[in-house]
């Protein structure tokens, strides 16, 4: 096969910001090696991220790639307004919070917040977490809707950055009404996944649901696992959820962070017993925001996510505001396929028999896996309308390509987070026949460079191969008259 176009199984997802917000690079990190372009709504305006859009669309038409397109919500996350200048704060200093209206952004003793009910959420001797826990307050009283706090762990303050009070659940709602806008920003621009912020438990995901489906939407929800209360609830969180994300910034803020590498292991274990893709985020190439290489520790921290189980791994600064993003995402596609190559990657993933989904989909996907090592297939391709057999047969992390052909754009973007699997968009709702067979074989030659007498495994629907549920399966030998 083509080793080049197939060399990486797991998936990438790059952020873009300042440093990749033009159809050059946006193009480069393509071919790099990114599937998946995050919009991180908490930073710029709705139109800064439509303009992105629609480059990304024409770069991946022009590259004949399909690229799916994140937007992930701020949720009830608090964060410093916008600084006339950044501020240094220093230890022992006090200093005052409060919300952002009619403050005086140029008063250095005073730190503007985008939430008006902060005053509420904190008591005497909280800690509150600024920019990932760079910078630490101790709260030392709060009234009149003012959080009086001292610095006991300095630094420079910028815009924008998050504020975290580990053990508080604010009542800020779990979907906010700027959340509300980019859903409805997201149906309209036919975006491919909706990453919700905080989730806490299962009905928060059923509201940003229900919002979709409001707005005539239909577009898979990844459920970002960084507050305590989710992991006590995190099977449920799963169960109604499309993908999860191992979002360990916040988390490593709301809990310990020498608890973060078992809470990913555990996220990602529950989350393949359910049969729904991982995606691990934060600092995983952090030293490459300025510099053109990894630590040991980080190429090890990727590495260690995708034998865990990952099936993408998520760049956040390194590409949005890093010197390097190219650079980045090349790297981690080299890690990846360094992994992936190894004896350490663990192919041929057991799962058991699930009542939750369809049974004879089960069957076909469970077998197709094991059959490629029978005939010592090349691929498996893949025939779905929808890609549901698609996602199973990626969490199963087959030893060859998972070749899908929809008749959907849609759902090609899609499984651009699916691990090994690789989308094409055909037309080929038909049955099998010999015209389709040598249809097919032409495709097989020019598309993977398979030659004759190489076996794949087919797996489709009948009587038609992509209009309904996955339900038969054929070796197929190329060139076989």
């Amino acid at each position: 096969m083509a080793d080049q176009k197939f060399s990486k199984r797991t998936k990438i997802v790059a952020t873009l910001g300042p440093a990749t917000s033009d159809y050059k690079t946006i193009s480069e990190l393509i071919a790099a090696g990114a599937n998946v372009f995050r919009l991180n709504t908490s930073h710029g305006e709705m139109e800064e991220h439509k303009e992105k859009i629609d480059i990304i669309r024409k770069a991946a038409c022009d590259l004949n790639a399909f690229v799916g397109i994140m937007v992930d919500l701020q949720g009830p996350k608090i964060r410093v307004w916008k600084l006339q200048n950044d501020i240094e704060l220093s230890d022992g200093e006090e200093i005052m919070l409060a919300p952002y209206e009619g403050i005086d952004g140029e008063d250095k003793t005073v730190i503007p917040v985008d939430y008006n009910g902060i005053a509420n959420d904190v008591s005497q001797g909280d800690t509150i977490l600024i920019d990932d826990g760079k910078l630490e307050l101790e709260v030392l009283k709060s009234e009149n809707n003012r959080v009086y706090a001292k610095v006991t762990n300095g630094g420079i303050l910028k815009s924008r950055k998050g504020i975290n009070i580990p053990g508080s659940t604010a009542s800020l709602n779990a979907v906010t009404d700027q959340d509300i806008k980019f859903i409805e920003f997201a149906v309209q621009n036919n975006v491919d996944f909706i990453a919700l912020s905080f989730v806490r438990e299962k009905n928060d995901v059923l509201m940003a649901k229900k919002y979709i489906e409001e707005f005539n939407g239909d577009i898979p929800i990844i459920s970002k696992i960084e507050k305590p209360q989710a992991m006590g609830n995190l099977k449920e969180i799963i169960s109604v959820s499309d993908y999860i994300m191992v979002a360990r910034g916040d988390l490593g803020i709301e809990m310990p962070s020498v608890k973060v590498p078992i809470l990913q292991k555990q996220i990602i274990q529950e989350a393949s017993r359910q049969r729904k893709g991982v995606i691990v985020a934060t600092q995983m190439l952090e030293s490459m925001i300025n510099e053109p290489i990894p630590t040991r520790a980080e190429a090890s921290d990727v590495a260690n996510a995708i034998i865990d189980g990952a099936d993408a791994v998520m760049l956040s600064a390194e590409t949005s505001v890093g010197k390097f993003p190219v650079k980045t995402v090349q790297t981690m596609a080299q890690i990846a396929q360094s992994i992936e190559n190894s004896e350490f990657f663990k192919y041929d993933v057991e799962l058991d028999i699930n009542d939750e989904y369809a049974l004879t989909r089960q069957a076909v996907v469970f077998g197709a896996d094991k059959m490629v090592n029978y005939v010592n297939a090349k691929a498996i391709v893949n025939f779905s309308h929808f890609g549901y057999s698609a996602c199973l047969m990626s969490k199963l992390k087959p030893c060859v390509p998972v070749i899908t052909i929809s008749d959907l754009e849609k759902t090609c973007r899609r499984l651009s987070l699916n691990w090994g699997v690789y989308p094409y968009c055909r037309d080929w709702d038909t049955v099998v026949h010999k015209d389709f067979l040598d249809e097919l074989d032409v495709f097989l030659k020019s598309e993977l460079d398979l030659k004759n007498d190489e076996y794949v495994i087919i797996t489709g629907s009948a009587p038609k191969l992509i209009s309904g549920r996955t339900n038969f399966i054929r070796i197929h030998r190329v060139g076989a008259k």
